[in-house]
């Protein structure tokens, strides 16, 4: 059913209006929930560690790895799910489920069940961005996009600040008034993982109350409602979930198999080379099974969505994006899960201390950066085509002297305070690289572009940088070294963004052109 001409101009008055930004701060909460729910391992990591047993590259693949892959398989199609659906209801439910799975956590007893548990909160988080970027891009103006993007981004620094005080202050108390366990047996991490998770329920209620906004209509172009929105969701489930992966190829000919199965060979040879010279199957299988099933889903969108396609996987400029920002937010992740760790490790802190001054801190750092750097990026983008990259290379080199700062020196303040300036110039690129991204597809592609972006973000980031720096401390025996060395990445990046400032201002004003010429009636 269509809007009618009185519901398009009621909505219409509500784009920029203090509606959306009532939206807006909703969204900033749920994915405030959202980073809470992920990064309070980073707290709790030596809890982990000394009550299961497991080991730094082990850490790395839990809070990571397994999380991210999984994550970034289902915001493929839960992003798809988001460009034909209602997407407040997909966001209640998906805020449901990470909730509750996080609540989960905290009655693990081995390294198993909290992989497991892990992979339901990323299965759950995985619906929350594409929603929220689809939503905001309808509720906000293009010339307001990159700003609205970076405050609810900034939910990423606020909830991984609060995660970790939160964390080491339940831990701490919880184990003292508890020191042989409290009820049920309960030591201090796994109440912690309950006390985060359960508010969300209540959170999902109040997310179900917002307004659907009109899709399209911030553009002028109100597109239609897709009528079978599930058929389609569970087609591109899947195309990404093996082994159905095979059986979806084939529904598009005997070409798309043979293509398909070299995708899988080349995976498994991947896996089986990673696996034979550092002894670690999961990661690798992990990270094998991600790769294929990316490009199993890309292969399949170019039979059924060639628009889609072309815009995304056939813009050179959109994956150098994803790539570039891929590999910036590896050694964010890499520093803001093991930033504590080393900080309990090196100094000898207590938990809710050191929750306190780096989750404040990188809370504040991150919230200031991320508000400045879509500010900055809009500014930069009325001028200049392709002014908001600039900002990609600004995030890239300005940390990198306060990085080598931090795990060199021997003071425990100036440790938070070279924290503080990493976050604080790290995290400038979040909400520019949402809004490149809206910025190139049509709105009803916008789903879908946020989950490819994601994958970058997850995949390579989230996937690659926890674990990296965990297996490089076993290797090297020195936390503080490893989490130096990622600086060497910079070079990688930064030509990523070379290119994508030289070609992005022809790539989004052709973005039209080009997906009429694959096909879109628009």
């Amino acid at each position: 059913m269509q809007p009618t001409e009185a519901e398009i101009a009621e909505a219409k008055s509500r784009v920029g209006g203090p509606y959306s930004w009532y939206v807006l701060g909703v969204l900033v909460l749920v994915y405030v929930m959202n980073f809470i729910d992920r990064q309070i391992m980073a707290i709790l990591a030596e809890d982990i560690k000394a009550h299961l047993g497991v080991s730094d590259s082990e850490l790395g693949f839990l809070y990571g790895t397994v999380f991210g892959v999984f994550y970034a398989l289902f915001g493929i199609p839960l992003g798809r799910l988001a460009d034909m659906w209602h997407r407040m209801r997909l966001l209640s439910i998906g805020l449901t489920l990470w909730s509750a799975m996080t609540a989960l956590s905290g009655l693990a007893g081995n390294f198993a069940q909290l992989a497991a548990a892990r992979i339901g909160v990323g299965v759950g988080e995985a619906s929350a961005s594409p929603v929220a970027y689809s939503v905001l891009s309808d509720y906000f103006p293009k010339e307001q996009r990159a700003t609205a993007l970076s405050i609810y981004s900034s939910g990423i620094y606020i909830g991984g600040g609060l995660s970790l005080f939160i964390g080491g202050l339940t831990v701490e108390r919880w184990n003292a008034a508890f020191p042989d366990g409290g009820p049920f047996g309960l030591v201090g991490w796994q109440a912690a993982f309950m006390a985060v998770g359960i508010p969300g329920l209540l959170l999902a209620l109040w997310v179900s109350t917002l307004r659907e906004p009109i899709r399209g209509l911030s553009e002028g172009i109100v597109m239609p409602q897709e009528p079978n929105p599930f058929p389609k969701f569970l087609n591109e489930l899947s195309s990404v979930l093996p082994p159905f992966t095979i059986l979806h190829a084939a529904t598009h000919g005997r070409k798309a198999v043979i293509t398909n199965l070299t995708g899988l060979f080349v995976a498994a040879l991947f896996f089986a080379g990673m696996s034979h010279f550092t002894g670690n199957w999961p990661q690798w299988l992990a990270l094998g099974l991600a790769g294929y099933a990316v490009f199993s889903w890309s292969q399949s969108l170019k039979h059924r969505d060639r628009p889609t396609h072309a815009l995304i996987w056939g813009t050179p400029s959109f994956l150098f994006m994803v790539l570039g920002f891929g590999m910036v937010s590896m050694t964010g992740y890499a520093h803001g899960f093991w930033g504590p760790a080393y900080a309990i490790r090196e100094f000898g802190v207590d938990k809710a201390i050191a929750g306190f001054f780096l989750g404040g801190g990188g809370a504040l750092g991150g919230f200031l950066s991320i508000i400045a750097g879509g500010k900055v990026a809009d500014t930069l983008k009325r001028t200049n085509p392709a002014g908001r990259i600039l900002i990609g290379f600004a995030t890239v080199l300005l940390p990198i002297p306060f990085i080598l700062l931090q795990y060199t020196t021997t003071s425990i303040e100036l440790f938070y305070l070279w924290a503080f300036m990493v976050s604080l110039f790290g995290s400038l690129w979040v909400g520019v690289a949402g809004a490149t991204a809206q910025d190139l597809v049509l709105p009803r592609m916008r789903g879908a572009a946020t989950a490819t972006f994601f994958l970058g973000t997850t995949v390579i980031g989230l996937g690659l940088g926890p674990f990296l720096a965990g297996r490089l401390s076993e290797l090297l025996g020195d936390l503080g070294h490893a989490l130096m060395a990622t600086v060497l990445l910079a070079p990688l990046p930064l030509l990523c963004f070379a290119y994508v400032y030289r070609n992005l201002p022809r790539a989004e004003s052709t973005r039209l052109e080009r997906a009429r010429a694959a096909g879109e009636p628009v």
